[in-house]
């Protein structure tokens, strides 16, 4: 959902929570030298089904047993994250006027990062059809007057050719 917001605002798409957590974890298992022996809260809370119960399913059973096992783990299981009412929420971060977007975000993230979000401004495109060098090249394979299309520039060759196709 996050995404669909940030996309719809014209704002940087955030990596899945998921991806986020691997990734994290991923590189805490290589600094301490022993996977799972240090873990993080958000790994702990999607483990514990907080991120809904599909992602649970596809959990490795003893990786699972591995996280759920800790003394952190114990802990955060005997906390109940709040579920405050969308009236509570909405006057704890601005008010009625407050759009639904912007309640969301100031919701799982803090308004200064609502606000370094903004200031952030619109999502950079990368390479894409738009550029004219992508441009360029799609129209050079368009023509049939040639099978081979070069372009040189000091420490890059690049190298086209038309095959013909079986």
């Amino acid at each position: 959902e996050t995404a669909r917001v940030r996309a719809e605002l014209g704002y940087p798409i955030m990596v899945t929570p998921l991806s986020q957590f691997v990734g994290t974890q991923a590189t805490i298992n290589v600094v301490v030298g022993e996977r799972y022996k240090q873990i993080t809260d958000q790994v702990i809370d999607y483990a514990l089904g907080r991120h809904g119960e599909e992602a649970v399913s596809a959990m490795d059973p003893e990786i699972k047993d591995r996280i759920l096992d800790t003394p952190r783990a114990r802990e955060l299981a005997s906390h109940e994250p709040p579920d405050p009412p969308l009236e509570e929420m909405r006057s704890k971060f601005g008010g009625r006027g407050v759009s639904d977007v912007d309640l969301m975000l100031r919701w799982m993230v803090t308004k200064d990062d609502v606000d370094a979000m903004r200031a952030a401004g619109p999502y950079k495109e990368y390479v894409s059809g738009r550029q004219p060098l992508v441009r360029l090249i799609e129209e050079l394979t368009k023509r049939t007057g040639s099978s081979r299309i070069e372009v040189r520039k000091p420490g890059l060759s690049l190298t086209l050719e038309k095959t013909s196709e079986a």
